[in-house]
């Protein structure tokens, strides 16, 4: 044990090694920026929050380099989610392939195991220049002049030290303990006062291809399942129940997700030759409560949140993953701007915090009128084309959503890489149509004949260029007025043209 605390200096302190704390990590360090990372834990460790987004993967994953990685750890693909829930008796199926933002190579997300998914992120962060250090964890925050200056922490073996930085980065979860010294008070909802019992389980059924992959939510009487495939045999299995059922997950757990398990017959058939892991990191059946809170502030000079520190919401649209990656990238653009001394501090996450508000008040608001259970999902589809006040069709409006791309967002649809390897693939790509088309039996060629088909795959070939090289489209414009925009690398603020 150090006698005497260590003191240092960095440019950014990040608290959390998780997806928005590696995330932000990695893009402030592609700027140049010193960065040190503690993280309490030693990696890899469990954590929830399995399913992604479109937005995540093919976005900020893309932007910060570690997609194609992602893409290589045989991670189950999800093209949509299939949904029980309603007034319709029978499932409805959504494919993200719906929204022009999404085509293509594009058009799905992963099913993760989050002890592999958090380990990737954060040994990138290490590999762009990222001072990663696991087993330490952060007492307090270092206040001066009404700014915060730095962290003081442990390590492992108990030493003790201080590290001096120009901001702080709390991306700790929702057991953070210093968000409030940015002088935030979480604010719980009222409507989402919900309780997750979950657990794991081999041999579970799949639905069928093509959405072997898709999460299923299961509505019944006293909340909903979720079920997530995160391999051909391991599955993910949790029932929300409203805070007035708790009664429901007490006693025993194992009786008790038992008998939520009976209540819910599509759920109940769907494990009905499976058996539940017992030993591993998957072998505790775990409750989480109080599903959706936001803080009264997001960042104070000298110290930003993110993620589960900054806000949570109902998981039903797996949205958890996608509001901690997109905010850390907006922190990531206002601490570069500022420590570029190209836009000033209260300009600069000011626009972070408008940004990180409205994508959680866009999943917050939709919801809560996805909870009414007496409509169909046509219903739905039109209360996400009203809440993100879109020009799109009531469906795509909805895939949007939670697709995680409603914001219009640049990067969380592409980058500046997508575009290249897209222009490298594009002869290739037409060259592999033509031969399919050419080469399959009788019976394919009319489907590739048909105006709808021929129409549609058009379409779509135009969007993608449109979104994915960069022709003919606008500069891009504040999402808010007078605000600012994000520079062609994705990575800082600038003012618009």
């Amino acid at each position: 044990m150090n006698a005497e605390p260590l003191i240092e200096e960095t440019d950014v302190v990040v608290v959390g090694g998780g997806p928005g704390g590696s995330t932000l990590a990695t893009l402030v360090a592609m700027r140049g920026h010193r960065v040190i990372l503690l993280e309490k834990e030693k990696f890899p460790r469990y954590q929830i929050g399995e399913s992604l987004l479109p937005s995540t993967v093919h976005g900020v994953c893309r932007l910060t380099g570690v997609a194609d990685e992602l893409a290589k750890a045989g991670f189950t693909k999800k093209r949509g989610g299939t949904l029980r829930w309603g007034a319709n008796p029978e499932p409805w199926t959504f494919a993200f392939s719906v929204s022009p933002k999404m085509t293509g190579e594009t058009s799905h997300a992963y099913q993760v195991e989050r002890s592999k998914f958090d380990q990737i992120l954060l040994d990138h962060a290490r590999h762009v220049g990222v001072d990663v250090r696991e087993q330490h964890a952060v007492g307090d925050v270092i206040e001066a002049e009404g700014r915060v200056r730095g962290v003081s922490y442990t390590d492992t073996e108990g030493n003790a030290g201080t590290i001096r930085a120009t901001y702080v980065v709390d991306a700790s979860g929702n057991k953070s303990r210093i968000y409030q010294r940015a002088g935030a008070t979480r604010q719980y909802s009222e409507f989402f006062r919900s309780l997750a019992l979950f657990g794991y389980f081999e041999g579970g059924k799949r639905l069928p291809e093509p959405n072997s992959g898709n999460i299923l939510c299961a509505a019944f009487d006293s909340g909903w399942f979720w079920y997530i495939p995160l391999s051909p045999t391991l599955t993910s299995v949790g029932a929300v129940v409203r805070r007035e059922l708790a009664s429901k997950i007490q006693g025993d757990p194992e009786e008790a997700l038992a008998s939520l398990i009976a209540e819910c017959p599509m759920i109940s058939g769907y494990l009905r030759d499976a058996r539940r892991v017992t030993a591993g990191q998957y072998g505790e059946l775990r409750v989480r409560k109080d599903y959706s809170y936001a803080n009264t502030k997001f960042w104070r000079p000298g110290m930003v949140l993110v993620g589960d520190a900054a806000c949570f919401v109902d998981p039903i649209f797996s949205s958890g993953v996608h509001l901690a990656t997109y905010g850390a990238l907006l922190a990531a653009r206002s601490i570069n701007s500022v420590l570029a001394q190209a836009v000033d501090e209260d300009t600069a996450f000011g626009e972070f915090e408008q940004r990180y508000r409205r994508e959680f008040g866009v999943f917050y608001e939709f919801l809560v009128s996805f909870y009414d259970m007496h409509v169909d999902e046509n219903s739905y589809f039109w209360s996400a084309k009203k809440v993100t006040d879109s020009t799109s069709s009531d469906l795509e409006s909805f895939v949007n959503l939670v697709g995680g791309v409603s914001s219009g967002e640049a990067a969380l649809a592409t980058a500046e890489v997508l575009a290249q390897r897209y222009k490298s693939r594009s002869g290739e790509f037409a060259a592999a149509v033509d031969k399919l088309v050419a080469n399959k039996g009788q019976s394919m060629v009319p489907l590739f004949r048909s105006s709808i088909v021929k129409h549609a795959m058009q379409e779509g070939a135009r969007e993608q260029a449109r979104v994915l090289l960069g022709q003919d489209t606008d500069p891009e414009t504040p999402l808010f007025d007078g605000g600012l925009v994000a520079t062609p690398d994705g990575l800082s603020w600038s003012l618009p043209a």
